[in-house]
């Protein structure tokens, strides 16, 4: 039990290690560049890299954790590659506006990174670490099902708000339609119903103590819906169409997260 345990920690050690190590290496970059645009490319690639040496750190390829695994490489380099162009497109992250030549506060985003990386990643973490195989059960294929609906809000909800910016007709506006009509962040509650599919997934093999790793999905809607997420969009859409009589019908009418149809 002791070795089993000592070899789990080891590999999550490593991972801490791996995770932290990358983030702090390109702030260092970053901050002598006084830029931000390899931001996310960094944590989607963070994602990608970790996930699949956890699975050979493991040294057992289970369906289970090669779904799970192959589930979060999918989402890394979906999400990665779509918000570098994005980027490259329209030149700075407001976010950083205040921040890329502190390096003293870029330095706190570049670990906020990693906290979340490492904690959202924690059950596939554990469960690649299992060396025991166990039969696929119901809440496999229920987090499975949870993964795959929010992958296509998340996708969906990207490529319409991308058109809907590509249009020159639109310039100004706020996007209201499609699945943006439904909810005024969906991309966010599709990553939310992502990311807790797989822990509920997971969850059939952990036992006792790894179910601490609930803080997966926890800590990123906390991320998402208190910190770094929605307010600061909202906030902006406020300011910019605050005065709109549309974009407050908009905001009164429409679903702030969990999408509602009528």
């Amino acid at each position: 039990m002791w070795s089993a345990l000592s070899a789990m920690g080891n590999s999550v050690a490593k991972a801490a290690a791996l995770d932290f190590g990358v983030q702090w290496g390109c702030w260092a970059i970053a901050a002598a560049l006084k830029t931000e645009k390899f931001y996310d490319l960094a944590g989607s690639g963070t994602f990608f890299a970790l996930a699949l040496q956890s699975l050979r750190w493991g040294g057992t390829y289970h369906t289970r954790q090669k779904v799970q695994t192959g589930m979060v490489m999918a989402w890394a380099a979906r999400l990665g590659t779509y918000l570098f162009s994005r980027i490259l497109h329209d030149g700075a992250d407001r976010r950083f506006n205040n921040v890329r030549n502190r390096p003293g506060i870029f330095f706190i985003y570049w670990t906020l990174q990693g906290v979340w990386i490492f904690s959202t990643l924690l059950p596939t973490l554990l469960l690649n670490n299992k060396k025991k195989d166990r039969p696929l059960t119901t809440r496999d294929y229920v987090g499975w099902g949870m993964w795959s609906l929010g992958f296509i809000f998340e996708v969906v909800a990207d490529y319409q708000k991308s058109r809907f910016k590509a249009n020159p007709e639109n310039a100004g506006r706020f996007i209201n339609e499609g699945l943006w009509s439904i909810s005024r962040h969906p991309n966010y509650f599709g990553e939310i119903l992502m990311w807790s599919g797989l822990y509920v997934s997971a969850s059939s093999v952990l036992k006792g103590w790894e179910h601490i790793s609930v803080i997966s999905p926890l800590f990123l809607s906390h991320l998402l819906i208190n910190v770094s997420g929605i307010p600061m969009l909202e906030a902006y859409g406020l300011k910019k169409w605050g005065a709109d009589p549309a974009y407050q019908e908009y905001v009164r009418n429409t679903a702030k997260l969990v999408p509602f149809f009528w």
